[in-house]
């Protein structure tokens, strides 16, 4: 499918928004690996003959300090697991719970390929060698870099006070004396794939390449770096020369892969480091999620404030990110990284809400029972020949094709097979038809994914046995932060069962169930939602949850989530995530989301707003009317630990941020996050906004914080804009030709720019007069950026973009530009107070001392 010139033109300057573009080196001039050929493309494990068993998972329990010290426990962990293999002995157990770590937080599948392919992308942007190196030219190193990036330090490393030699000359943390090796380094046992340079000029290195001393990034030897790019490699002009490292032609010494502990390995909550910085093993845990996380200064590694990269990336509040960044889905959509808690108790939960059906392409996941004993409850999640009971891990609930499906996925999104991934987009900027990521073909031809899949059931073997709550009462000084007043307790308890617990608790009356018969998956879902809401508003709800929540093992295997979908009409939160599209029918996570979810119904039209106040600070509300198929829905956060997992809401745009991961600084971030939470008229704002009650709120909407531009160099451009071509103006492509565009003036909002609707899919029909929308949109641009004078203040620069408001709402894929609205559950604000009059003062402040104890 060939996109209309206009379209493409579009495309681009979308690609600018981000300082991204669709450059892309390929490998090895002689294609073996089939580079270009979807569905026929090879792995470059499975292009030099090697396949899944050459690259079995590490069994070594390097990381046996982590996670409150559960594998120095063989005994217990064998307890633990023996109701899913039955007769499982404490050494096996031992030994399946450190594959799955290791795959966790070392395995990256591959995926050093796609990190070097974005960097090249990104124009510089991103750069991870430069993330962790130590030069004195950054403005982070190990000694900061918790503080600045949020990234966790790995011990057993020091900073070091000179260029390496064994690295090529950078700046790189160098491992203590007196810690033992790294045993995934190990070439000998974990021999890596050889490859173009790899064996000949530089190291083969192991297929989990070399510790770098941040938790979750890996160094592997680059097999393009050959002899002539290594006489051409000049480390000190890597770091200083900007027309040396921009060069689109510079080949690095080395690729960098990213693990899942990147994004989810954190401070341990009730036993954090004393120095941030210095963390021991014991101090950190494999599934918190990297709550502290910036990745405004970790995808543009220099935080040029005035590149707009840089800002639309500031939009992700620490411990967020758009995961699907990658595969652009035209929404800038932000969120918290997934804590897993208590999975025994969300597969629990799954048996009950989770029936899916499958289909075409997505029944070609694994399920549990493909490597479960007999007589192990596992086998109990799949039924022949389409049935699956799955958890919901992503916020808009679409992996939906069971527990493994969920998992694997992850590995995709973070490179994996990306020879075959690419093939389907264009990353991180869009600009051409969407296609499936394929599971069968992907199967055949990628070692990497076969490997993957074989240790993904001991990974959920890992969290089985060591996903367990982080409560407050086990950190260090609870008593100053927990009540000991039990008629407040029980008071607390009392409202969390009456206006809580329907959403945020896996244990329920039976009669819940009932309003989901089979599941009640597909079209007739919101039906079955509406019935249960408004039983829980009835005298016999309340009266049975009450006898629930008030028992003392209510907390016990509680997952503290119902897993449903809930429609974002009744939560009034940001729409951005339930508008997300990746997963529906013919997008690029078909295949891992289900049938059911592709029928789900339309939840009605939704109330947003214009992104421009008026002069009284008031937005304008405007009804939107929300997509079926899929789109509309968010499943409840899990509450557990929720004293540790501050601020809130899906995108942490509900309380204050504190650096420090220290018990007090958590419960500073707590405090300041429910009391907005039930209190929302104490939320930050830049705007004021009507909610569905008819009262105002302040509402925040991410702005540019300064004036910026979009700059991106001739070589990096296709030629069919070259006679858009110029000489860039100003920044660090001054002089180079190119193209630029702006001012934008600070005070734009970020979203109005990056949420251009490119992948219009609902008939022919809506699609041609979208494209109208787009030449008009894309003509107007292009005047009004040409009327401005060279030296246009931010004022005039305002004015245009105020101007090009209507067009670009309308263009818009996702139009809701409040990112802290929503959830008003038990305040004034909730939209129907004569049904749920808004909660006392004291029964809120009963409801926190609650909520401390999960």
């Amino acid at each position: 499918m060939k996109l209309p010139a206009h379209r493409l033109l579009l495309s681009f300057m979308i690609t600018s928004l981000i300082g991204l573009t669709t450059y892309c080196q390929n490998s090895w001039a002689d294609n073996p690996c089939k580079l270009g050929e979807a569905g026929k493309v090879l792995d470059e494990a499975r292009c030099v003959g090697r396949n899944a068993t050459s690259l079995p998972g590490a069994d070594e329990d390097y990381f046996q300090d982590m996670d409150n010290g559960v594998s120095k426990h063989p005994a217990e962990v064998a307890a633990t697991l023996a109701p899913y293999i039955p007769g499982i002995t404490p050494e096996d157990a031992v030994k399946r719970l450190a594959i799955g770590r290791n795959n966790w937080i070392v395995w990256t599948a591959g995926n050093d390929r796609f990190w070097d392919k974005i960097g090249y992308n990104s124009r510089g942007n991103l750069d991870f060698l430069k993330t962790l190196s130590n030069h004195p030219s950054l403005v982070f190193s190990r000694s900061n870099r918790w503080e600045y990036l949020g990234l966790v330090n790995e011990p057993c490393f020091k900073k070091p006070d000179k260029p390496r030699a064994d690295r090529f000359g950078l700046w790189l943390d160098e491992r203590s004396a007196d810690c033992p090796k790294d045993p995934f380094e190990n070439e000998e046992k974990y021999p890596g794939v050889k490859i173009g340079a790899r064996g000949k000029n530089i190291p083969l290195g192991s297929y989990y390449g070399y510790a770098t001393g941040i938790v979750g990034l890996r160094l592997f030897p680059n097999p393009e770096f050959d002899e002539n790019a290594q006489k051409k490699w000049d480390p000190e002009r890597y770091y200083n020369d900007e027309k040396y490292y921009n060069d689109k032609n510079l080949i690095r010494p080395y690729r960098v892969g990213m693990s899942c502990g990147f994004c989810h390995v954190g401070p341990n909550p009730t036993n954090p480091p004393k120095d941030p910085e210095n963390p021991k093993w014991e101090n950190l845990n494999s599934n918190p999620g990297a709550q502290y996380f910036w990745i405004d200064r970790i995808f543009t590694w220099n935080a040029d404030h005035s590149n707009f990269p840089y800002q639309l990336f500031h939009t992700s509040r620490p411990g967020a990110l758009d995961t699907s960044l990658v595969s652009s889905d035209y929404i800038n959509n932000p969120r918290t990284m997934n804590a897993v808690y208590n999975l025994a108790a969300r597969l629990q939960n799954a048996k009950k809400f989770g029936m899916e059906k499958l289909g075409s392409g997505n029944i070609d996941n694994k399920q549990l029972n493909e490597y479960a004993p007999a007589g192990s409850p596992l086998n109990d999640f799949y039924k022949a020949p389409n049935t699956v009971f799955t958890p919901r891990v992503l916020k808009d609930g679409s992996d939906s094709v069971g527990a493994l499906g969920a998992l694997n996925r992850v590995y995709i999104n973070i490179g994996l097979f990306s020879e075959e991934w690419l093939e389907h987009f264009n990353p991180l900027i869009g600009g051409k038809p969407i296609s499936p990521m394929p599971i069968k073909s992907s199967r055949q031809n990628s070692a990497y994914w076969e490997a993957n899949e074989s240790q993904t059931p001991n990974l959920a073997l890992f969290f089985l046995a060591s996903a367990q709550p982080d409560y407050l009462k086990n950190a260090p000084a609870s008593d100053t932060y927990l009540s000991k007043d039990t008629q407040v307790l029980a008071q607390g308890k009392n409202i969390f069962g009456e206006r809580c617990a329907r959403c945020h608790s896996s244990k329920l009356p039976d009669k819940a169930y009932s309003f989901f018969p089979n599941g009640c998956v597909g079209k007739d879902y919101l039906t079955c939602w509406n019935n249960y809401w408004k039983w829980t508003g009835t005298a016999e709800f309340k009266s049975a949850i009450k006898e629930i929540v008030s028992k003392d093992d209510f907390l016990k295997d509680n997952f503290l989530s119902t897993d449903l979908r809930v429609p974002v009409t009744l939560l009034e939160t940001n729409a951005c995530s339930p508008l997300a599209t990746n997963a529906i029918a013919g997008n690029i996570w078909n295949d891992f989301s289900s049938e059911s979810y592709k029928q789900l119904p339309a939840v009605g039209n939704y109330t947003v707003h214009y992104p421009f106040a008026d002069d009284k600070g008031i937005v304008k509300p405007w009804k939107y009317n929300m997509p079926a198929g899929g789109r509309g829905y968010t499943r409840p956060a899990s509450l557990i630990s929720l004293w540790s997992t501050a601020p809130f809401l899906l995108n942490n745009s509900v309380g204050d941020f504190y650096w420090k991961p220290d018990v007090d600084s958590r419960m500073q971030s707590f405090n300041s996050s429910i009391e907005q939470m039930l209190w929302p008229e104490k939320r930050k704002g830049n705007v004021q906004f009507q909610t569905v009650s008819g009262k105002m709120l302040p509402g925040w909407i991410d702005t540019t914080t300064e004036k910026s531009f979009l700059r991106v160099p001739s070589g990096y451009l296709p030629k069919l804009l070259d006679e858009l071509i110029s000489v860039i103006k100003g920044g660090k492509f001054v002089d180079e030709k190119g193209l630029e565009l702006g001012p934008i003036p600070a005070g734009t909002p970020v979203s109005l720019l990056s949420n251009i609707d490119l992948d219009k899919r609902e008939g022919v029909i809506n699609r041609v007069e979208h494209d109208v929308q787009l030449l008009k949109l894309l003509k107007k641009i292009k005047s009004d950026l040409l009327a401005l004078p060279k030296d246009a203040s931010d004022e005039e620069a305002r004015k245009v973009f105020s101007n090009l408001a209507e067009p670009l709402v309308k263009n818009s894929k996702c139009p809701d530009y409040i990112v802290n609205r929503g959830h008003y559950f038990g305040t004034d604000y909730y939209q129907d107070t004569q049904a749920e009059p808004g909660l006392s003062d004291a029964d809120k402040r009963a409801l926190i001392e609650f909520l401390k104890t999960f």
